[in-house]
């Protein structure tokens, strides 16, 4: 963290300072989300919109803070680890910077504007036939007059039961290459056509089934080029994968945190657990994890802010979603086995992160692709 400068430091210890006021207890998380039902908070994220970080990398012309990626790595870091319950604000800017990059002046501003002020945004790519796949869409949006009609399914549709709008990523022609003819479309949530049903999982409210039938948008609901869909979702993939990998190293720095508390203050045959040299071993190893993804995440969002010649920003960008979630992943699990049977209590909030991480591993392109990402780009 000492490559950050002294404004980007102030972020970070008032994020700091935010979460401890606004979710420092278990009681106050609760409070916020229904006991723990309801995934993400937009009483929360209202409260984060009124001190400008909502919106923190768009531009400042359309209520954004015009901030560049390594800002926004600190305020999603520090929103994780203080267990801020804000985990699709994440999805909300990833949304965002396709519009920014895409979208008419007029979507801009009233869909950025609304991100700045603590609306939601919602993106549908996933079908029951097309995850890793994006290029097996088959749900169709097709010509109607001057306008559109969308008919199909989408799944796994992260927070589309709170968001304002869905960028929805439709079939809209097929070409030689499998994945022309894509189009991206801004829908509004509460149309005609449209029935949006929630999926039960380990961390509550947070991904949806969403209907279409018959469901009718204008011509100007087109983001960007007609059949370019597909090549506007990879100009965005190396910033997504960028907000994943720090949203997991705050969780990993929580659940290292969480679990060092424990070990020293709990005793058993007279010494705090964390004494014992297999205790003290695992802390290190895990500390030292925790250490290789911070120089990562943040040596990634620096050059996604000032290339160097030679960079290749998509290989560092997976790997970076790799390490960040893995490493959550294994700081999770490690604090549960150190805590015993207190970590796989929900009294403590070990198991959270826990599903927190497994779910990194899967959304945002899973950690197998991000493999074949890298590979790949060793021309393998």
């Amino acid at each position: 963290m000492s490559t950050l400068t002294e404004e980007q430091l102030s972020l970070a210890e008032s994020v700091r300072d935010f979460c401890q006021k606004e979710v420092g207890s278990k009681e106050q998380r609760d409070l916020l989300t229904n006991n723990g039902r309801e995934g993400h908070s937009l009483e929360l994220n209202r409260k984060v919109a009124e001190l400008g970080w909502a919106a923190i990398n768009m531009p400042e012309e359309y209520g954004g803070s015009g901030g560049n990626h390594v800002d926004l790595c600190v305020l999603l870091e520090e929103l994780a680890r203080g267990m801020a319950p804000l985990p699709w604000l994440g999805t909300s800017l990833i949304t965002g910077g396709i519009y920014n990059r895409f979208a008419s002046e007029e979507l801009k501003t009233a869909v950025l504007g609304r991100l700045a002020e603590g609306g939601a945004l919602a993106i549908a790519m996933s079908e029951p036939g097309a995850g890793s796949d994006v290029a097996a869409v088959s749900c169709r949006a097709d010509r109607k007059g001057d306008g559109w009609v969308i008919n199909g399914q989408k799944t796994w549709i992260t927070n589309a039961h709170q968001a304002d709008s869905i960028l929805l990523v439709a079939r809209t022609s097929r070409g030689e290459k499998r994945h022309h003819g894509l189009t991206m479309f801004h829908v509004p949530t509460g149309i005609d056509g449209m029935e949006i049903r929630g999926i039960d999982t380990m961390n509550g409210a947070e991904v949806n089934d969403v209907f279409f039938t018959n469901c009718e948008i204008p011509a100007d609901a087109v983001i960007g080029e007609v059949d370019q869909g597909w090549y506007q979702l990879m100009a965005g993939l190396d910033t997504e994968r960028l907000i994943l990998a720090a949203q997991m190293l705050g969780t990993a720095e929580r659940a290292f945190d969480d679990c060092l508390k424990f070990v020293t203050e709990r005793t058993q045959f007279g010494s705090p657990v964390g004494s014992f040299q297999a205790m003290k071993h695992r802390i290190a190893d895990l500390a030292t994890e925790i250490e290789c993804a911070r120089l990562l995440v943040y040596s990634v969002a620096a050059q996604a802010d000032s290339p160097q010649p030679g960079a290749n920003i998509s290989r560092l960008s997976s790997m970076a979603k790799l390490k960040a979630s893995e490493v959550a992943k294994t700081a999770a699990l490690e604090g549960m086995q150190m805590m015993g049977g207190y970590g796989y209590s929900s009294e403590f909030p070990m198991t959270q992160h826990l599903s927190a991480a497994l779910g990194a591993t899967i959304y945002g392109g899973t950690n197998e692709i991000q493999r074949e990402i890298i590979g790949r780009s060793y021309g393998l």
